[in-house]
């Protein structure tokens, strides 16, 4: 990648951020492209330059969010530790993710209302993708007797569900921090794969 395309991607990553925080706390309707430009100290034709509407720019940004997913997956997935660890592990690192970027992954809750029928299927496909790394390691626990459960993908989506519902009821004013907070619910959610 040029250094050109390597600064036009981080303005775009600096925007997508920041733009989101924006349209969380304003909501999508209530949110212009002159609002984000304003907030974000820019014209709006510079803007306009990264993404042609508000609606793509949301979309953008959850496409950023599911690869960072991914990402954050595949360096778990590398490490060289025992199942039950590598798998309580992935659940720490989704949790603290999804807590960190709580304003974009709450606009995942219902995609339908925002992108077209090809957006939907791209993002589709992404989670998808994001959920064979849990299938891998919940099946790897399965295989090595270390798991009493016997439908990856159901313990898979039982596992999300739970992670992913943390979004609605974490508050950063209570008592536990992202981190204590990831530890707690991946503690819990070993119970359901771990045997005794």
């Amino acid at each position: 990648m040029t250094l050109r395309k390597k600064k036009f991607a981080k303005k775009k990553e600096e925007i997508l951020h920041s733009a989101i925080n924006i349209i969380a706390e304003r909501g999508y309707h209530g949110t212009t492209m002159e609002d984000i430009a304003s907030n974000l100290f820019i014209t709006k034709g510079s803007l306009y330059y990264y993404f042609k509407d508000k609606q793509e720019l949301v979309f953008q940004s959850q496409i950023m969010l599911l690869l960072r997913s991914i990402d954050n997956m595949i360096a778990v997935q590398l490490e060289d530790i025992l199942i039950a660890e590598k798998l309580r592990k992935a659940m720490r690192v989704h949790v603290t993710y999804l807590l960190r970027e709580r304003s974009g992954f709450e606009m995942m809750i219902q995609p339908d209302h925002l992108f077209s029928k090809q957006q939907l299927e791209e993002i589709v496909s992404l989670r998808e993708q994001y959920g064979t790394y849990f299938d891998q390691m919940i099946n790897d626990g399965i295989e090595e007797k270390v798991f009493h459960v016997t439908d990856s993908k159901i313990v898979r989506n039982i596992i999300l569900g739970a992670m992913n519902w943390v979004t609605q009821w974490y508050s950063p004013k209570g008592k536990k921090d992202v981190t204590e907070i990831a530890d707690t619910i991946a503690d819990h959610l070993m119970r359901v794969v771990i045997k005794n």
